[in-house]
């Protein structure tokens, strides 16, 4: 456990104290304020839409429509079919019709009251197995393919064959929700016209590169013409990886030139138009031999993309590729639909379609263990992929793949060890149970889509150095580690650094903060950036100090040190005599990719397959209420195996995030849609785990190393969330014998499984 596990994070002063300045913070004097008239109906052609009596009230200064809106008026990261404003039809109740921008919020809100729009309702579709049936409502008409978006299949041997000469067979439906990311702040930004024609924006995302691009897509514009500013983000999850507030403000700030826009999304309005993990329907069969060795997986997985793609098929395509969990399986067929739907739009999340694959295969591996006779724990190490080993979708595993000793790991806790007397010793009125996973989580884009970063450092003229960050922190902590990583590279105190967060235009370009590729990706860069500037003030400092051999120099805190002479040249000396072209160091890197990709996945260009994952196994104890059906996560256990660690807190941090997180997904959060609509629309009835809810969460990260990793480590940021809803299903096996096959577990399911239980 090495690295900065006792040192404080560079910026948690700043953030404790209230001074860290979020987008949401940013209220320039007179800026003016945007927001957006929403559909409200699922599916519906707009059959008139009068903005004139907003036009007329005190205070609106704009009310646009489709009409105003120049360019293609398409957003979207890869395909691009969702508007701007709709001009003729509205496809979820998050549409926006109207964008009006005022003098203050009480005039915003005035306007936004006073639109008119009368809205014909249309046919929904609200099931994404449905909608694919050739009777179904069409959410975009004249689409070839009617309501299928996207379609992939991944196949290795022959699975049809190899379940058919399996000993043992199970087969269920599995059914995963839609989720809400529920991040502190709200999707929000500012956006200014600069009489140059800069677009200056500052905004709440998770890649300011990639908006440049989108909105000048959308709205017709130079992206070099777009200036996007990206301040520490009160979280994300991937539900500010893509546009949210983007093209509005750019679309308001380009009929208004000169002022600041500001736009704030309510948390009602982001729970309405924000982007949700997908619901997922999972059909599964799985085979072994009468020994326990896997044999078989035929899998057929359906994803509720919402009206528009974003990156539903992105995400699907990775759901396939994890269907096979982080077991070796010769023989998979594995097959995903994703539909359009009148639903909320589908996007980025924390799993990015990992999530729902790993509820259906791990609770496949317990319907297998209980046919079997077999220990859920043992089953599972026994198919555990090895290192070299092919996975589900036929790519051999890299070395410090490591399933088995994350599950020994767990199975050595004494909350496995112990469980039995644990639950032997359950209140009165109340079951307990124990359930143990394993995980898995590719790292990064994958392959056909370059994963690259570039990474700048200054050294000032006072001798201390700057760091320009490109990918935004979300509140998981790159940037400090940016600032620790680049400190021991350089030997000097972090203290001497200061961190600039992303801002298109002074830092050079990287990818999104995303898919657990942040730090690998950009710590690597930033790493040879370090490297290239210690060679450069060793170069320059044997000038200063009559040295013939630079390579004996070494950095100290605050200088460049001569061993042979025992002199040492300030840092703020030596800067004191360059130009600052000369005191700037930039490098890149781009993640390495598969070199010989199976030919399983063939139809996927871009994303397939990925080389590294982080492995993990979870450990969940429930007590269940018999009176009340409730359910308590009452032990946790979360182990992982993620490269070399660089920060034991960063690695707890992220674990018990995201633990958290699946907690929630598996108990508490319930957005409830009814016909398009969401009934759990605020968090008086949306609930999420509060502190309260949750116990202690026990971590541990298990030596390992990445030798392609920036100081050994991996991506982890994501690992940690697929255990909670398998392993506190298997744990409510254990102590009701409920077969959870659908998430969250509510108490009256739970209620009804102990009735027939007792029946």
């Amino acid at each position: 456990m090495a690295g900065q596990a006792e040192s404080p994070r560079v910026d948690a002063l700043a953030k404790a104290c209230g001074c860290e300045r979020y987008a949401v913070d940013e209220t320039p004097s007179g800026c003016l304020w945007a927001g957006v008239r929403r559909a409200g109906l699922p599916h519906g052609r707009i059959a008139s839409l009068d903005v004139a009596p907003a036009r007329g009230l005190p205070g609106v200064v704009a009310v646009l429509t489709r009409a105003d809106v120049p360019g293609t008026n398409r957003q979207g990261i890869v395909h691009k079919d969702q508007p701007v404003l709709c001009g003729q039809v509205v496809r979820h109740c998050g549409d926006p019709v109207a964008l009006v921008v005022a003098e203050s919020r009480e005039a915003l809100a005035a306007g936004l009251a006073a639109i008119q729009v009368d809205l014909k309702p249309l046919p929904g579709v609200f099931d994404p197995v449905q909608a694919l049936s050739p009777d179904a409502p069409l959410v975009h008409s004249g689409r070839e393919g009617g309501n299928l978006l996207a379609h992939g299949l991944m196949e290795k041997g022959q699975a049809g064959a190899a379940l058919a000469g399996c000993d043992v067979v199970v087969a269920g439906r599995f059914e995963t929700p839609l989720q809400d990311h529920v991040f502190l702040e709200p999707p929000n930004g500012l956006a200014r016209l600069l009489p140059s024609g800069l677009l200056d924006m500052i905004v709440s995302t998770q890649a300011p590169f990639r908006d440049r691009f989108e909105i000048a897509q959308a709205l017709g514009l130079d992206p070099l013409r777009i200036r996007v500013r990206a301040p520490y983000l009160g979280g994300g999850f991937g539900g500010k990886d893509g546009a949210t507030v983007q093209c509005l403000l750019a679309l308001a700030a380009l009929r208004l030139p000169g002022r600041w826009v500001k736009m704030v999304w309510s948390r009602e309005e982001t729970f309405l138009a924000g982007y949700k993990r997908h619901a997922a329907v999972i059909n599964l069969r799985l085979g072994a031999h009468a020994d326990g060795t896997l044999a078989a997986l035929d899998c057929t997985m359906h994803f509720d993309a919402g009206p528009y793609a974003h990156l539903s098929g992105e995400i699907m395509e990775l759901s396939l590729e994890h269907a096979g969990g982080p077991y070796r399986i010769p023989h998979t067929r594995i097959e995903g639909f994703c539909a359009y739907t009148n639903n909320p739009v589908g996007g980025a999340f924390r799993g990015f379609g990992v999530v729902q694959a790993t509820f259906a295969v791990e609770r496949a591996m317990d319907l297998l263990a209980k046919r079997l006779g077999r220990a859920v724990d043992s089953l599972r190490l026994q198919n555990a992929l090895r290192t070299g080993e092919e996975n589900a979708v036929g790519v051999p595993v890299e070395p410090g793949t490591d399933i088995a000793a994350c599950l020994k790991a767990a199975m050595a806790h004494p909350f496995w060890s112990q469980r039995q007397a644990w639950k032997q010793a359950a209140p009165p009125l109340t079951r307990r149970g124990v359930g143990l996973v394993a995980v898995h989580n590719a790292m990064g884009y994958g392959r056909g889509l370059p994963d690259h970063a570039a990474a700048k450092l200054e050294l000032t003229r006072q001798g201390t150095f700057r760091l320009y960050n490109s990918v935004p922190d979300m509140g998981q902590g790159n940037a400090a580690a940016f600032v620790a990583m680049a400190a021991k590279a350089l030997g000097q105190p972090e203290t001497a650094f200061a961190c600039v967060q992303p801002d298109t235009r002074v830092c050079p370009p990287a990818g999104s903060s995303s898919a657990s590729r942040t730090t690998y990706t950009f710590g690597n860069a930033l790493l040879r950036a370090c490297r290239a500037m210690a060679e450069k003030l060793r170069t320059r400092a044997a000038l200063a100090l009559f040295c013939d051999a630079p390579d004996r120099l070494t950095l100290v805190p605050g200088g460049v040190f001569d061993p042979a002479s025992g002199r040492t040249v300030p840092l703020a000396l030596l800067a004191g005599f360059l130009l600052r072209d000369d005191r700037i160091c930039i490098d890149q890197f781009v993640m390495p990719v598969v070199a010989d990709p199976p030919d399983t996945g063939h139809a996927f260009k871009l994303g397939f397959p990925h080389r590294f994952y982080s492995y993990g196994a979870c450990l969940c104890g429930v007590e269940v209420d018999e009176l009340t059906g409730t359910v308590r996560l009452a032990q946790c256990l979360a182990v992982v195996a993620c490269g070399r660690v660089f920060s034991l807190a960063g690695v707890e941090q992220q674990l018990q995030g995201a633990t958290a997180q699946g907690a929630g997904f598996t108990l508490f959060e319930d957005m409830a849609p009814d016909q398009g609509r969401i009934r759990g629309a605020d968090l008086g009835a949306y609930l999420i785990p509060t502190a309260l809810d949750l116990p202690d969460i026990a971590c541990l990260a298990l030596p390992d190393d990445e030798p392609s990793g920036p100081m050994g480590l991996k991506g982890m940021g994501e690992v940690g969330i697929h255990g909670p809803g398998p392993a506190v299903a298997q744990a409510l096996d254990d102590a009701i014998g409920m077969d959870v096959t659908r998430l969250p577990v509510a108490p009256e399911a739970v209620l009804s499984a102990l009735e027939d239980k007792n029946a």
